[in-house]
């Protein structure tokens, strides 16, 4: 049980610490480049990223651990565990190319192929644990909106 307990907490930490570096990247541009920028109707007010973010990586963590607990002795569990892997590290690039590197373009074509690396892992995950797949769908719904936000970004400031 306690095995049980430190591994829902690693896997809870591992996304929130991918956040929280993220955040780093994103710090300085958030209040330098990123308001000179041309943005959509339908950009959200800057107090709702933060509590968004630390919820969607909070239920990515539990999406996880149920896997690895349920699947990881499997080949199954394991290539949605590496697939998790790789979206993690995408998400984290983005922020890193987007506001790290004030990069419009290449962050679309980041955020494009997070969104892919989601969708593989939810179909992965969905083969381990139901659950685990229905946690990970309001983060694919929030990247799928990011990724439109991001592309009307990139359309209005282009010029």
């Amino acid at each position: 049980m306690v095995r049980k307990i430190i591994a829902f907490v690693v896997a809870v930490i591992i996304p929130e610490a991918v956040g929280a570096l993220a955040g780093l990247a994103t710090q300085s541009s958030v209040t330098t480049w990123y308001p000179t920028l041309s943005r959509p109707w339908f950009t959200p007010p800057d107090a709702v990223f933060a509590p968004v973010w630390i919820t969607l990586y909070f239920m990515m963590g539990v999406a996880s651990w149920r896997v690895w607990d349920r699947g990881a002795r499997r080949a199954t569990g394991q290539m949605a565990l590496v697939a998790y892997g790789l979206q993690l590290l995408l998400n984290g690039a983005w922020s890193l190319v987007f506001f790290g590197f004030q990069s419009i373009a290449w962050g679309l074509v980041v955020i494009v192929a997070l969104l892919i690396a989601i969708l593989v892992t939810m179909r992965l995950f969905r083969r381990v644990d139901r659950w685990a797949f229905w946690l990970l769908v309001p983060y694919c719904v929030w990247v799928a909106y990011a990724t439109m936000l991001n592309a009307s970004l990139w359309w209005l400031n282009s010029a």
